[in-house]
């Protein structure tokens, strides 16, 4: 009997040889005559854990790891293929206690499933959303994923179903609906997980959208970072359009829509909306004055929708469960979850889909399991390199947008960035600063020149020069830059700096290095 391992093609697993421990035992089962099929599905999450080999058992999936290529030899003499005891056995995948607490809704395939079998995805409920959306009217669709409470997961918390209420209310020739898949921020990846573990959700969720606003066309604009997900995009793409799940006349329905991929050009600020805009017509990214706002004058000068990978995944969960389904996870005006990244200085780095209410405290020891020095943890970043720098004392606000932004938090891409009691805030300040200065697209005078002055004021600062008066004069300047920016770039640079200097002052007043 054929027996099924999975090997993880997520670019992480990649990193780490999951290529050669494929190879390896496919290698090895030829050798022992055993027959076996090695299916490359996507990460389950648990990066610490990567290579990740699973074997498909009568009890269910067996999971092994960390498998490096010369432990392969030796799991076939320990009789992995039937689930078989060995040092790296984890026992059943579903079981793993870092696995089995998390609420996955919109990563409920990625890791479960081949990211590339149109057969696998449809026998674990893919397209469903899509068949519920073709049997609805677009006004229908619309008020379901209103009525459901989804704000964009890409930072801004806008909600969803606003956005295209607007859309679809402008009468227009053409309208287009554009993923951002610019996922530029520190410690983040759950976009890049999604594209590579499971990107025909993607495409079904934007194709909803287009059937929800009446749009034709729609654009994946990805980092050129991301190789492989570029790679899984391209594939299913042209899998879905063979199965009639795309393109013309999407399952004998006589709706239209097409997509494609369009890979950025490696600026940061490229992840802001209308940057993105005039880098995909073919322009230098920079950052567009609103309004027009580019739900009515968007891509090409027509309405679109603009939305984030995890945005667009949360659609097809959504159609096919109904709104009610998603509100019941969640708190507030929060609901339904968000795949937070843990990474940084912690021992257990992944990712953990959870309902928002979560508390850092939670995400960092129970499931992070603290730091990998085994050193305490003094500060955590939340929401990408603009986001604020959170003390211990923080870490039992609600990850909720608005319960966590009034602890000083920010939410964000829900990437989570962790250091222990060794770092230095203000060089994290200064670097936050200096990050602006290279990213900026260089439009704005409080972007473009504040952080360069920011920098020279906290070397001053460090360096023991009037030291209160400088702080002043820093304070100031990031008000500057909060008041008089034209996007979040120059508006959130002072969130890291802020924070710094408010929870850990100590790192400013120190004795410099002569």
């Amino acid at each position: 009997m054929t027996v099924t391992v999975y090997v993880s093609r997520d670019s992480a697993a990649l990193a780490l040889g999951a290529d050669r421990v494929a190879t390896a035992i496919t290698a090895e089962a030829a050798r022992r005559g055993q027959p076996v099929r090695v299916v490359r599905n996507g990460t389950r999450g648990m990066l610490w854990l990567e290579p990740l080999v699973e074997v498909a058992t009568d009890k269910g999936r067996i999971a092994y790891g960390p498998v490096m290529p010369e432990d392969v030899s030796g799991l076939f003499e320990a009789g992995f293929l039937a689930g078989g005891k060995h040092a790296l056995a984890l026992g059943l995948t579903e079981q793993i206690d870092y696995f089995k607490r998390q609420e996955r809704l919109t990563f409920a395939r990625v890791g479960l499933t081949d990211p590339l079998s149109v057969e696998d995805y449809i026998a674990h409920e893919g397209f469903a959303g899509l068949s519920a959306a073709l049997a609805m009217a677009p006004a229908e669709i619309v008020e379901t994923v209103f009525a459901s409470g989804l704000r964009g997961r890409g930072g801004a918390a806008f909600p969803t179903g606003i956005k295209w209420r607007t859309v679809a209310g402008v009468e227009a020739k053409q309208k287009y609906i554009v993923c951002n898949a610019d996922e530029g921020d520190s410690g983040t990846f759950s976009d890049r997980m999604t594209m590579e573990g499971d990107p025909l959700m993607l495409i079904e969720g934007m194709t909803i959208a287009g059937l929800a606003v009446g749009a034709t066309r729609g654009y994946i604009y990805c980092r050129s970072e991301y190789p492989h997900a570029v790679q899984s995009l391209q594939l299913a793409i042209r899998l879905a359009e063979t199965a009639g799940y795309l393109g013309e006349n999407i399952l004998g329905s006589g709706k239209t829509f097409h997509l494609e991929v369009r890979k950025g050009a490696g600026s940061y600020v490229c992840g802001e909306e209308t940057a993105l805009l005039e880098s995909l017509e073919g322009r230098r990214g920079i950052v567009r004055a609103k309004p027009p706002l580019p739900a009515i004058h968007g891509l090409f000068d027509q309405p679109t929708v603009i939305n984030n990978v995890i945005t667009f995944a949360s659609v097809p969960f959504i159609l096919a469960h109904g709104a009610k389904a998603y509100q019941e996870y969640g708190m507030g005006r929060s609901r339904g979850t968000l795949p937070f990244q843990l990474a940084g200085n912690i021992k257990h780095g992944g990712l953990v889909e959870k309902a928002f209410g979560v508390t850092l405290r939670e995400l960092l020891y129970d499931y992070g399991g603290g730091t990998l020095s085994g050193r305490p943890i003094r500060a955590v970043q939340v929401g990408g390199p603009l986001g604020t720098y959170l003390p211990e004392s923080k870490f039992d606000a609600p990850l909720d947008y608005e319960e966590f932004a009034k602890a000083g938090g920010t939410v964000g891409h829900g990437g989570i960035v962790v250091f222990d009691d060794t770092v230095d805030m203000a060089r994290m300040a200064r670097y936050a600063m200096e990050f602006c200065v290279v990213e900026s697209c260089g439009k704005c005078t409080p972007c473009r020149i504040g952080s360069t002055r920011g920098v020279e004021v906290i070397d001053r600062i460090v360096a023991g020069e009037k030291r209160d008066a400088n702080t002043a004069l820093l304070r100031d300047l990031c008000d500057v830059m909060v008041s008089g920016s034209l996007c979040a770039m120059g508006g959130m640079t002072p969130n890291p700096v802020l924070s710094a200097l408010d929870h850990f002052a100590e790192d400013f007043s120190k004795e410099p290095v002569r």
